[in-house]
């Protein structure tokens, strides 16, 4: 299905209207063939839901945070995402009916509420497996944490709802539906704060399931687990009526949490219960609920009760019980004991075992997704899934740049943008500075020194030269356990860190104030007064009621955002969590409060962009959502905050935004990153357009624009990038129309790269340059696409008519061409083998070159510069040297195959000669010598070479491997070689000449013969 069309769909189910363009905004469809590259990394970032396929030993699915529903068929070894195109998103819950497996049933909205938690959009169907979906209901459920499938109809389906946790809501509790998600029946409610976490369904009686609803709620400042909403219930008749649980001898009194609960599937009256409470921990029923006793209360089982809290009971043995945590932890003795285990990964959340097999399970954790075919003695791997949740990006000066960013429950990272290679892997990045949560800053003196930040006011300077890291906090007071109110300097989990435009050795960071070095973290000024609302009634504790939770995360009345203008140094800008916008035009002597007075209170300023154009002027975006506003929140300002404009025309009204960053190229172009989607201005925010393309829908956390390249940072799909926003520079209206329309390539370096797509590796970018042109139909006779460099020498061609058998393909609309800058290859004949040595033309030297393209006889032309890969220390001259010892080469290669291309056509003629000439054998003895001179004839395998010597073409096309190895001028060596191999073959085929000449023309007709293999003389 068309990417475009796709994203309509999704607008429509999201219940949304699907924006028109304005006039003044080109129409998509000429730009379409632009695509989001994925950067990757492939290291699975959370997820909090797993299953597997009753009867299918190799087919699994995971629920990512962020990310959709994934699914494989091969036991993990490669995921696919198979909601993309349909939903996104966070996903809490995924289950598959065992009566008919081809249904699948997904839940959006994660478990883990946790300070970077997203809710989903609600149920989605499959009815083939994951390959299509369809919406079926709670639509507003925001968070689903477990789908429960009747075992003998996939039309009856249980949905344990959260609901929205940032406010009061009426969607919580257990909703059924018996008609496959057209309709939904909410069947057990508990208060409007506190929804439904856990659910099971007794195997041997699908109408008796257990519930628990949770207590639960997050703020920009808090997280609250427990209170009087929280219970356990059980059912009996299909969920008709339900028993409060909790009264029931030995359940434990006092404020109840979240609890977890499952049912043994060999003895449906033994039922295990995992308990937050003050007297929490594992608790066993002996008689399906109606008493209970504490068989454990080990803490490494129950601490930090919210993001875990989950207990499966084994499906062969029902004294056999796992507990997930940090670790999991499994009981073999009815749960009085635990041994403990990680799977790959740590902070384990889901965990599925095989109805008819313990051995083969599925555990959700903070990697992604692992298998385990052996009861969890080894586990698939996680270096597979790419889905990492990253808050920040940005970008170093180094070639290839490297895109930095803090992956959430992993290590920083910094990975090459492209490379060389076929793909972008594990090969090509490597942790970095600073922990899982921080803003990251390569020193733009020396990219090998980079500073990461954490959660805790952690700070580090890595060496990536000497390998070593230093801790450089402004304050390195351990804050952890403490609530914001004890904290002399309030460091948020996601705090910046950021260099001067002006001063490379001027490091800024932010608490509530602002912080500057000069010295790499030896020492700091603080050089503001505190920029926040300070409101002490949101600076205490977390955790709620029962377990306290302060990781800093929570850490409110921060700044949370802060830039300097590009422009003129000493102008900066501050935005706070908790909804303050201040200015200093003087270097920070003094602040000044700009805040917009339309904006509601307590707004989360998200990300400023300091415009790169003026200094007074600077956009923000902010989000609402921890407080239950979901709407988008853009502002502009051109006096220096004096006065705001809110800019969000054209977004949807439930896509809050994250991230605004302003072109740096093209005045006027704003991107914008929101919850859902992904946006464009071309009118300085007057009004948006989508950008999606291919992105898959997930949260955009961060945007940041280098080399006229987009890159997003997303939380739950890793990153992506645009290779060429250039085109959306040239793109305007009316473009539509036209019969042909060539956009002005971008400058291009002189690298190597292929793009090939891959499960388990980045998509790289292709060497070369990018063309792209739309046509507003296919051609009736050709389409060719033609290079020249500044003189007009052709140097390359593609035609749909075809052209040494390589056809180029186009399609009506919008295009992409890749031309890896290499001229035209030497020929080569039919059987040809060699050892190490090619064929292949040689890139052009940097300098200007022309694109043509022409369709039906309608052509248009753009010129644009290939540029030295900087890598190198060549000189344009020695580049020079090497392209002409390459052409040489080349051309000698492709006169000697010719010859041998002649020589086995007369040889072949002359076998079918009636009558024979007296010289024939002659003839045929010395052709048979000098092709044998030239190349080894008894290779017929790949590893012949090791038998039977190379001949000449392969030796002189050797030299076409170690010469054309990087961007070198050739070695003396190599043009003593070159000659020397040169003069031999050409006694070759001066020999051949003078046999042609003398004795093959007195038999045939020499130029028809060339003619019939398109030779000429």
């Amino acid at each position: 299905m068309n990417k475009l069309i796709r994203l309509g769909i999704f607008f429509i189910l999201m219940g949304t209207t699907v924006f028109s363009f304005a006039q003044e905004i080109p129409d998509p469809k000429i730009y379409d063939a632009l695509e989001w590259r994925l950067v990757g990394p492939h290291r699975g970032g959370r997820s909090d839901g797993a299953t597997g396929v009753k009867g299918s030993d190799h087919t699994y699915y995971f629920a990512s945070t962020g990310g959709g529903v994934w699914k494989t068929v091969d036991s993990g070894n490669t995921w696919k995402p198979v909601s993309d195109g349909f939903f996104g998103g966070s996903v809490g819950a995924v289950a598959v009916s065992e009566s008919d497996t081809s249904v699948v049933y997904a839940g959006g909205g994660e478990k883990t509420v946790r300070g970077n938690v997203s809710f989903g959009y609600g149920v989605w169907k499959s009815k083939d497996a994951g390959e299509t979906w369809e919406r079926a209901g709670l639509d507003k459920s925001r968070f689903i944490s477990r789908m429960r499938i009747h075992p003998d109809n996939p039309d009856v389906v249980y949905a344990a709802v959260m609901g929205d946790i940032f406010k009061p809501d009426e969607t919580r509790g257990v909703f059924k539906t018996t008609d496959g998600g057209e309709t939904w029946e909410k069947v057990l409610y508990s208060t409007d704060v506190a929804g439904a976490v856990d659910l099971v369904m007794d195997p041997q009686n699908p109408d008796v399931l257990f519930a628990t609803t949770w207590d639960i709620k997050r703020t920009p400042y808090s997280l609250e687990s427990g209170g009087p909403g929280s219970k356990m219930f059980k059912t009996t008749d299909g969920g008709e009526t339900w028993e409060d649980l909790t009264e029931k001898e030995g359940f434990p009194e006092g404020t109840l949490g979240i609890m977890g609960v499952t049912v043994s599937p060999v003895n449906s009256d033994r039922v295990y219960a995992i308990i937050e409470n003050e007297n929490g921990g594992v608790f066993v029923s002996k008689d399906g609920g109606e008493s209970w006793e504490k068989t454990n209360d080990d803490r490494n089982l129950r601490q930090r009760a919210w993001y875990y809290t989950r207990i499966f009971a084994d499906s062969q043995d029902e004294e056999t019980v796992y507990v997930l945590n940090v670790s999991y932890h499994k009981s073999t003795d009815g749960g009085k004991t635990f041994k403990s285990a990680n799977a790959p990964h740590g902070d384990h959340h889901d965990l599925w075992i095989a109805p008819d097999d313990n051995q083969r399970m599925i555990i959700a954790d903070d990697g992604g997704a692992q298998i385990s075919t052996d009861g969890g003695k080894n586990w698939s791997s996680l270096m597979n899934q790419p889905t990492s949740q990253f808050y920040r990006v940005t970008t170093d000066n180094s070639f290839p740049y490297r895109i930095y960013g803090a992956q959430q429950d992993n290590s920083t990272v910094r990975i090459r943008h492209r490379t060389d290679g076929r793909s972008i892997t594990e090969n090509d990045w490597e942790p970095t500075a600073g922990g899982e949560s921080g803003w990251i800053a390569p020193d733009p003196l020396n990219n090998e020194i980079v500073y990461g930040g954490s959660y805790g006011g952690y700070l580090t300077r890595e060496n990536h030269t000497t390998g070593t890291s230093r801790s450089v906090n402004v304050y390195p007071n351990n804050p952890m356990g403490h609530g914001a109110e004890d904290m002399k300097y309030r460091f948020q989990w996601n705090f910046p860190i950021f260099f001067s435009p002006h001063n490379p050795k001027l490091l800024y960071t932010t608490s509530n104030q602002f912080h500057r070095s000069t010295n790499g973290g030896q020492s700091w000024e603080v050089f503001s007064p505190d920029l926040t609302r300070n409101d002490k009634s949101k600076l205490g504790p977390s955790g709620g009621p029962i377990t306290k939770d302060n990781t800093s995360v929570e850490y409110y009345a921060t700044i949370f955002t802060a830039a300097e203008s590009p422009v003129k140094e000493g102008v900066l800008w501050a935005g706070s969590d908790d909804g303050l916008v201040h200015v200093t035009k003087d270097n920070g002597v003094t602040w000044t409060n700009v805040t917009p007075a339309d904006m509601p209170e307590w707004l989360q300023i998200n990300s400023i962009e300091a415009s790169p154009f003026d200094p007074a002027e600077a956009y923000f975006a902010a989000t609402g959502y921890k407080s239950g506003i979901y709407e988008p929140f853009l502002y502009t300002t051109k006096d220096y905050g004096e006065t705001w404009t809110k800019i969000t025309s054209g977004i949807d009204a439930e896509h809050f935004t994250r991230v605004i960053r302003a072109d740096p190229v093209k005045r006027g172009i704003l991107y914008a990153g929101t919850e859902t989607a992904m946006y464009y201005s071309k009118d300085d925010g007057k009004n948006w357009h989508s950008l999606q393309l291919n992105l898959p829908i997930v949260p955009i956390t961060d945007l940041a624009i280098k080399e006229n390249n987009l890159i997003a940072a997303t939380q739950g799909r890793s990153f992506w990038i645009i290779d060429d926003l250039t085109v959306l520079h040239q793109a305007e209206p009316g473009m539509e129309s036209s019969e042909l329309k060539l956009f002005k390539p971008q400058d291009s370096y002189r690298i190597d790269g292929t793009k090939r797509k891959s499960e388990t590796a980045g998509t790289n970018r292709p060497g070369g340059v990018l063309v792209y042109y739309y046509i507003n139909e296919e051609p009736e006779d050709e389409l060719k696409i033609e290079f020249f460099d500044a003189n007009d020498q052709p140097l390359k061609a593609y035609s749909t008519k075809g052209i040494d058998g390589d056809t180029l393909k186009v399609k009506k609309g919008s295009n992409e061409f890749n031309w890896n800058l290499r001229v035209e290859d030497a020929e080569d004949f039919e059987g040809m083998i060699m050892w190490s040595g090619s064929l292949r033309g040689p890139k052009v030297v940097p300098g200007t070159y022309k694109v043509k393209i022409t369709k039906d006889g309608v052509a248009q032309e753009e010129s644009f510069k290939v540029l030295p890969d900087p890598r190198y220390e060549s000189s344009q001259a020695d580049l020079e040297a090497q392209y002409e010892f390459l052409m040489s080469v080349r051309d000698k290669l492709t006169e000697t195959h010719r010859v041998i291309k002649l020589i086995r056509q007369y040889r072949s003629e002359m076998d079918s000669l009636e009558t024979k000439p007296a010289n024939l054998d002659m003839i045929k003895a010395e052709m048979d010598e000098i092709e044998k001179t030239l190349y080894q004839t008894q290779n017929q395998s790949r590893q012949d070479p090791l038998n039977f010597p190379i001949r000449l073409n392969n030796k002189l096309a050797h030299l076409n491997v170690v010469v054309g190895n990087g961007d070198w001028k050739p070695t003396d060596q190599s043009y003593e070689v070159k000659d020397e191999l040169t003069e031999k073959i050409d006694v070759e085929l001066a020999r051949f000449k003078e046999l042609e000449q003398k004795q093959i023309s007195q038999i045939f007709n020499i130029e028809e013969m060339r003619t019939k293999i398109d030779i000429k003389k």
